[in-house]
């Protein structure tokens, strides 16, 4: 299959989904950061200033192997705790949940063993990459309603990102996939309902139009 070229205006259409995506807010206090565990280290590197900077006394990091990191020899999980450990955080200070392969499993799978271990949380943080914030809340929302939650992500924009990540195309191609799960995941009832402006979804459908659709479900 050909993959699609990597062209402005492909750039700007991904940008308007990174813009709806990524949800700016001043981080809270709470008790825990909940880490959504994926490829990209700069979400270990963020959760772990927010600990060090007293947003919340406990971190869990939560993930196994995804559709990007299945090739790593360890969880996402063990490689975000470790790489917090470098940067200040106390191994008592954390939690690893090692098993979840989606947002929905880091939720309840964070939820079981917060529960196993006698630990009751009220409030907490979730911290992601940028483009996964409003799913993330969503998922959250829906999952474990009884949390106040709230979320944080490192502060990049899109052509920050991009310019540092491995490959831009697949950062497109989940942008893309994550903005259809959004809809598709509050429909089936494992998310809570996010509004998505018209503008947003036409540079969606464009999006798939032009072949960004390796992470888009049959639906």
């Amino acid at each position: 299959m050909t993959e699609p070229p990597l062209t402005d205006h492909a750039r700007a259409l991904a940008e308007i989904l990174w813009n709806y995506h990524h949800i700016t807010a001043p981080p809270t206090t709470a008790d825990a950061l909940l880490v959504l565990g994926s490829h990209d280290l700069r979400v270990a590197e963020h959760a772990a200033d927010l600990w060090k900077s007293g947003h919340a006394p406990l971190v869990v990091f939560s993930g196994g192997r995804g559709k990007v990191t299945e090739s790593w020899d360890r969880s996402e999980a063990q490689v975000f705790a470790d790489l917090a450990a470098t940067r200040g955080v106390p191994r008592s200070a954390m939690l690893l949940e090692e098993s979840a392969t989606n947002t929905g499993e880091n939720i309840t799978f964070s939820r079981a063993l917060l529960t196993h271990a006698g630990i009751s949380i009220d409030r907490a943080i979730l911290v992601a990459k940028p483009y996964m914030a409003r799913r993330a809340l969503a998922t959250g929302l829906a999952q474990w309603p009884e949390v106040d939650w709230s979320v944080s992500t490192p502060a990049v924009t899109f052509a920050e990102y991009t310019a540092q990540d491995a490959s831009e195309r697949r950062t497109i191609e989940l942008i893309v996939g994550d903005l259809q799960r959004i809809k598709v995941y509050a429909d089936r009832g494992f998310q809570a309902p996010m509004p998505i402006p018209p503008h947003v979804w036409t540079a969606y459908e464009h999006l798939v139009r032009l072949g960004f659709d390796r992470y888009v479900l049959d639906t």
